[in-house]
């Protein structure tokens, strides 16, 4: 489906598509940033009090130099100063042996609650403890916006050895940075609104720039033709690639004009060598018995035969036929050649048709009007001619029906008249169709085929058309449209 959009389109929807996921991927590096920043920030902070709670106990323990420190010492030390560590620092503190047992904790609400032997550390810390080379268990769990931290790490006496394990938990709430990054994110989804239809109004009015050269370079070569003058495309600034796209075009049309004009004059002097040929070769129809009619009289001629006038005469009458046909000849070809001229005058469509059709004796001619008088500023004589030259054709084309019918129709529409001539003959061959108006073309065994051609050049020069239907041995219609002014 995308394949069939415009470019325009393309242009369009690529941009809107570039903003669309470009605000996605900011909004998403922005919450992924947000998280990062608060879990670090929360991390960082937990870090502080936890140093600062070791640096305490730490103190503490250096305070009891008077005797050795022991594990069972840690409660004894820290029973009271647990809860000013942990109330300073906001998080809460548990002492275990170095077996995971509980000894103490700040948390008054679990002691109260849960036995010693539910807040035993599990052996997964211990052994982490024991293996980790930083030798300190971490974790980070986020709970309904509250981000729980916990840390465990030993407590050592003065010479390292190892009296105890130092639980610290501290819980974060981060509901006020969520709102607040809700707020931002609202702000931003305002902005990105706002870039979307800037972006939409430039994405419009710059796919429309983009386009629009080429799409002037194709409505030019929509336009090129090539038995017309084309014009070349002027572009006075453009980017290079459209550039390099005119000047192809221009190029092409120069290319195109010479092979225009190489082409009219091979098909001109193509013309005038067919037309050549059927000059030589209607000529010759007449002239051959011509010279068998010259030969048998000069066989033939005796001055003393009594009949010697009787034949010179039929020997005249036979050349003076032939000189008629090849006279007729030169004329036919003499009016294809040139344009009759015109004479316009204001005719009355109708009664000049019915005075055509009245040299025709046929009584299968019928004759039907729309209109008692239809006046027109045609050539009388050329609109005859018209007429006469189709109902010939029409009767040749009935010849062989049983029940011949040719109908004439007179019509006007609008600012047009219409002579239409019906036959119910053996109708046109479809592979001809298109050989009909071409001169020299005939289906029929005589005439030089330059009837048809002569009329629809006539027809042409008053501004109008000639058309056909047919149908094989169903008949043929030709339709001839002359505008009245």
């Amino acid at each position: 489906m995308f394949k069939n959009l415009s470019l325009r389109i393309r242009i369009f929807l690529a941009m809107i598509l570039l903003v669309l996921l470009a605000s996605v991927l900011i909004l998403g590096v922005t919450i992924y940033q947000y998280d990062e920043q608060t879990k670090d920030y929360n991390i960082s902070r937990f870090a502080r009090k936890e140093k600062s709670v070791i640096s305490s106990i730490e103190f503490e323990l250096k305070r009891e130099l008077r005797e050795p420190l022991s594990t069972e010492m840690l409660g004894k030390i820290f029973q009271n100063r647990i809860y000013e560590i942990a109330s300073t620092h906001k998080l809460n503190i548990t002492i275990f042996d170095l077996e995971g047992n509980l000894i103490l904790t700040s948390n008054t609400i679990n002691s109260f609650d849960t036995s010693k032997e539910e807040l035993a550390l599990s052996g997964q810390v211990l052994e982490d403890l024991e293996t980790l080379p930083s030798q300190r268990v971490f974790s980070n769990v986020v709970i309904n916006s509250i981000s729980h931290e916990t840390s465990y790490t030993y407590i050592t006496d003065l010479k390292f050895r190892r009296i105890g394990v130092l639980e610290l938990k501290f819980s974060q709430d981060n509901s006020e940075e969520e709102k607040e990054l809700r707020e931002f994110m609202i702000r931003l989804a305002y902005v990105y609104l706002f870039m979307l239809i800037l972006a939409i109004a430039l994405a419009y009015f710059l796919s429309s720039y983009i386009t629009r050269s080429i799409k002037t370079i194709s409505q030019k070569i929509h336009e090129t033709r090539l038995n017309k003058r084309n014009e070349k495309i002027e572009f006075k600034s453009g980017s290079t690639e459209i550039s390099t796209l005119v000047n192809a075009y221009n190029r092409m049309i120069d290319e195109l004009q010479e092979s225009a004009v190489k082409l009219a004059q091979s098909e001109r002097e193509q013309a005038w060598r067919e037309m050549a040929k059927q000059v030589a070769h209607e000529i010759k129809n007449p002239l051959t018995p011509m010279r068998l009619s010259v030969q048998s009289f000069e066989r033939k001629f005796d001055p003393e035969d009594p009949n010697i006038k009787e034949k010179l005469k039929e020997f005249s009458q036979t050349l003076i036929q032939q000189i008629d046909v090849m006279s007729s000849i030169a004329s036919a070809f003499s009016d294809f050649a040139k344009m009759p001229t015109q004479k316009r005058e204001k005719i009355d469509v109708v009664a000049v048709v019915k005075l055509a059709l009245d040299i025709f004796n046929e009584n299968f001619i019928s004759y039907s009007f729309t209109d008692d008088s239809l006046i027109a500023n045609l050539d009388k004589t050329q609109l005859i001619r018209i007429v006469t030259n189709l109902i010939t054709n029409a009767t040749q084309a009935v010849e062989q029906v049983q029940n011949p019918k040719i109908e004439v129709l007179v019509s006007s529409e609008n600012d047009t008249i219409k002579i239409a001539v019906t036959d119910n003959g053996k109708g046109i061959d479809d592979a001809v169709k298109d050989l009909i108006f071409e001169p020299k073309f005939t289906t029929k065994t005589s005439g030089m085929g330059l009837g048809l051609p002569i009329i629809k050049k006539i027809i042409e020069a008053n501004n109008g058309s000639i058309n056909f239907v047919s149908s094989k041995e169903k008949g043929t219609t030709f339709t001839v449209t002359l505008p009245k002014t």
